[in-house]
């Protein structure tokens, strides 16, 4: 091949490694959601009437 296709192919893997590389997958932040504890405490059937 002539040295500018390769040049060419050279630039245009770069251009690509580039490209892809620069997404910062780090930057996302992660959250768990919690339900939060009941204030007051449901009443519980105890067989009793």
């Amino acid at each position: 091949m002539s040295k500018s296709i390769k040049s060419f192919v050279a630039v245009s893997l770069l251009a690509v490694m580039a490209a892809c590389g620069s997404s910062d997958a780090g930057d996302v932040e992660e959250f768990v959601v919690v339900d939060p504890v009941p204030v007051t405490v449901e009443p519980v059937f105890n067989g009793k009437l």
